[in-house]
């Protein structure tokens, strides 16, 4: 793996706001903006298929695909094999296509199952024989093109590319067309009202305050009954294989006897985010989830346990504001944090705030990513380590 390479993302969304996939790129802040190499590409298609494919379980994203940009040195290296065909697609220019060998080696990696998408193909002429090749085409559809009707016709998914706005998505949206979110997540969509927490939620805040004040265990069943999908939703999570326990909790107090008070509030903060309304929030949960993960990975050897689990719940709440329509600032009106907890939400500062600067930077990438890995003393490999991982962990959790 390159030395001082970060890996960012990019989701895939439907028009109902559903993940998709992700593609996966590496940032360098010493790279300028050139384009990555064949030798950096491979080893990025290689690092994922070592973090993401297990000999006992394969493929670790279920039913998410991944996306890497491909040159002609990519599609003929071995390397895609390590990489389950179905969740593979590969991004190729029209110009790399023109070559009669090139477009061979991407006819029969369609024949294997891989995908392959075309870069700027709003670009492509009308009677280009391309689209026969292909599974994705991306570029500027919602505007006026003429050659979205020849892809679709031949069975072409088209995907938007770039979104910079919401009212772009929007208009993709309304065409039916899936787009890749770069920056876009990060900024709040125009407002529609505030949300707010909903009966689940405003249960689950008094838990977490009861946790928080190490109240009985008998006291935490009486409020949880009030709720049975909380109830089941929270022993599902706890039981899920992303823990890792081995044995099945069945009762809360079974659930504070294994786990203790500490992991029972990142629990509940974790079904917090995930209880709220809108069917549309699915990729601010995931983010919100792969946030707290990367944050808790990275800190351990650094943070103590403890710490480091409040890292998770730090990145569980830097969406709750998105999640529930209202400043962060009210949100911890409401849901009462910790002094250290709170400063890292609402200013990234403070004994968390640079992890979760760190974790949300392997979203985008910007110049503080390397900056910020180096002042928290972790490697390029570990962030990239922690990253894939987290995507993983949080497509385990049952939402």
């Amino acid at each position: 793996m390159p030395d001082n390479q970060f890996i960012v993302r990019s989701p895939l969304l439907n028009a109902a706001q559903q993940l998709l996939g992700y593609e996966l790129s590496w940032y360098s802040a010493d790279a300028g903006g050139g384009l990555a190499s064949d030798e950096e590409l491979i080893a990025l298609i290689e690092f994922a298929a070592s973090q993401l494919v297990r000999e006992d379980s394969g493929w670790q994203l279920d039913d998410l695909l991944l996306f890497f940009e491909a040159t002609p040195a990519v599609l003929v290296s071995s390397v895609l094999g390590l990489l389950p065909p179905t969740r593979t697609v590969l991004r190729v220019s029209a110009t790399d296509l023109q070559d009669a060998a090139t477009l061979e080696h991407a006819r029969t990696l369609r024949q294997r199952g891989y995908g392959i998408s075309l870069c700027n193909a709003d670009a492509l002429p009308a009677s280009s024989t391309l689209p026969a090749v292909l599974t994705h085409a991306e570029g500027r559809f919602w505007q006026a093109t003429g050659n979205a009707a020849m892809f679709r016709s031949a069975g072409v998914q088209l995907l938007a590319r770039p979104v910079d706005d919401w009212a772009t998505y929007d208009a993709c949206a309304a065409a039916g067309m899936a787009a890749f979110i770069g920056n876009l997540q990060a900024r709040p969509r125009p407002a529609t009202g505030k949300k707010g927490l909903n009966a689940s939620q405003v249960i689950i805040v008094q838990l977490m305050d009861m946790v928080r004040n190490n109240s009985d265990v008998r006291q935490l069943e009486e409020v949880l009954k009030r709720d049975a999908t909380l109830s089941y939703k929270l022993f599902r999570y706890i039981n899920s294989a992303s823990f890792g326990l081995g044995i099945e909790i069945q009762s809360l107090r079974h659930a504070v006897t294994m786990l203790g008070y500490s992991p029972l509030y990142r629990w509940l903060s974790l079904l917090l985010a995930t209880a709220g309304d809108d069917p549309a929030g699915e990729l601010l949960m995931q983010s919100a989830i792969v946030r707290g993960r990367i944050a808790e990975l990275a800190g351990h050897g650094i943070l103590p346990k403890g710490e480091a689990e409040n890292l998770f719940v730090v990145g569980m709440f830097s969406q709750l504001d998105r999640l529930l329509g209202m400043p962060m600032s009210e949100v911890l009106d409401r849901v009462h944090l910790s002094d250290a907890v709170s400063q890292a939400l609402l200013s990234r500062e403070g004994m968390y705030g640079p992890f979760l600067a760190l974790a949300e930077a392997c979203e985008h990438g910007n110049g503080a990513l390397e900056a910020l890995a180096d002042s928290l003393f972790v490697s390029a490999r570990q962030v990239n380590e922690a990253h894939l991982a987290a995507l993983a962990w949080a497509r385990r959790i049952r939402l």
